[in-house]
């Protein structure tokens, strides 16, 4: 019996992160090597043709796993019948513009695409957004999509997690695997908090191998300054290693996973961080849904570190007040 393809949205399906993630999806590494997929392409209008020639590309590219390939810039027909979406199409910031400004602009990409959502998709679908302001842009879809359980709506916090690995791996001299129980707080943003208070590496605790001031002055910071690091260096945003963080993300809410990963969900009230906003925490998968990791003793340097991501959230929250209404 031939199973029935998964049907997978990526907007912004022309831009440089979707040009790395559709092909990962095509060949599997989200819902599996023996689940077909169908792959619907949402752009902008001006930029269908574009969307076109990827398509065709991936047409090109033979995947056993691949059922077809649409490209639209109708979000009501991208996400008919939708099981899995990753929001990566995003406005960015332009010269001048606020934070503020940024989030308004993404409100009017986000929360229509939460209606099409919430009208369309299958009654499986997961979210995870992207295109940043991550967390919010994913609040603002969400509060779109009433009939849609809310944590279903994800943002990504896997790039700052995998990042996080890195650096520690580089470090130490460990390969990235052997890490467990590192958590990135917070918000996708300079704001965010990678945390190796838990984190141990073959048996030891992380913290006992690393000295604080590396930790303090130069991991904390080049973890969340990272994306500015590579514009600098290459001069373009990151792309394929954001496109392999969303595969982690979708792959193990999915699939499962015991091993803790940063994972941003609406807040259920864990870790004294208020309902009504989507936060990085340390998560586990089971049965296609995120469990937070629960017990945690928090201390006063870290309660400092995830206080501000969280003001910072609820300010972003505010900023854009009249759209969750």
């Amino acid at each position: 019996m031939t199973e029935v393809a998964k049907k997978v949205v990526v907007t912004g399906a022309a831009g440089q992160i979707a040009y790395s993630l559709l092909w990962r999806i095509a060949n599997g590494d989200v819902y599996g090597k023996n689940v077909p997929v169908e792959l619907e392409l949402l752009e902008i209008p001006a930029a269908t043709q574009a969307a076109e020639g990827v398509a065709m590309e991936l047409l090109d590219s033979a995947f056993p796993l691949l059922r077809g390939i649409n490209v639209t810039d109708s979000a009501d027909k991208a996400f008919d019948g939708a099981n899995a979406a990753f929001l990566v199409g995003a406005k960015p910031r332009g010269k001048g513009e606020e934070r503020a400004d940024l989030l308004a602009a993404n409100g009017k990409i986000f929360g229509p695409q939460g209606k099409a959502i919430n009208d369309h998709a299958a009654d499986d679908i997961r979210v995870l957004v992207v295109g940043n302001p991550a967390n919010t842009n994913a609040l603002i879809a969400m509060h779109a999509a009433p009939d849609v359980p809310n944590e279903r709506f994800n943002a990504m916090m896997r790039l700052d997690h995998n990042r996080a690995l890195s650096q520690l791996a580089t470090k130490l001299g460990r390969a990235t695997t052997e890490f467990e129980q590192v958590v990135v707080w917070g918000n996708h943003s300079a704001t965010q908090f990678p945390d190796i208070t838990y984190a141990t590496v073959g048996g030891e605790k992380v913290a006992d191998l690393v000295d604080q001031d590396w930790y303090l002055n130069e991991f904390i910071p080049r973890v969340a300054k990272r994306g500015a690091e590579i514009i600098e260096v290459r001069g373009k945003s990151s792309a394929a290693s954001a496109a392999s963080a969303a595969i982690d993300h979708m792959h193990d809410w999915i699939n499962g996973t015991e091993q803790w990963v940063s994972a941003a969900i609406p807040s259920d009230g864990s870790y004294g961080i208020p309902e009504g906003i989507i936060v990085g925490l340390p998560t586990v998968s089971r049965a296609g849904r995120w469990e937070v990791v629960q017990g945690l003793e928090v201390s006063d340097f870290q309660r400092e570190r995830i206080d501000a991501n969280v003001k910072e959230l609820q300010e972003e929250r505010e900023a854009v007040a009249d759209l969750l209404k």
